[in-house]
């Protein structure tokens, strides 16, 4: 005596299920879609020798610019130069990580959003 779909009650409509998914997917892509626009038009700025660089970049990870102060070039000690600069990169980057974190939160990656 097997009818229908057994456990699934009856009430189960599977169009009304497969709406229902693409609207989740359609939502889902416009947070997406959000995000990334404002990840885009962030502008994060990192620091370092107490604000002597500073290197500025998108929060899509793109350098828009970088400042020096003179007071801090030393032609005899490029290598403090060039170790102010890439802390000041990295500063950036991680405040870049961050704000992508907090804007896609726990969106699932790799589902073609």
């Amino acid at each position: 005596m097997y009818k229908g779909m057994g456990g699934f009650g009856g009430g189960m409509n599977m169009q009304s299920l497969m709406k229902q998914a693409q609207k989740m997917q359609a939502d889902m892509q416009a947070q997406m879609a959000k995000a990334e626009e404002e990840l885009e038009n962030t502008t994060l700025t990192g620091t370092s020798g107490g604000g002597m660089v500073e290197v500025s970049i998108t929060g899509k990870k793109k350098v828009t610019g970088i400042k020096i102060k003179p007071e801090i070039v030393d032609p005899d000690d490029i290598e403090m130069l060039e170790d102010l600069i890439t802390a000041s990169v990295n500063d950036a980057l991680e405040q870049a990580d961050k704000l992508e974190k907090s804007l896609k939160g726990d969106m699932p990656q790799g589902l073609g959003f």
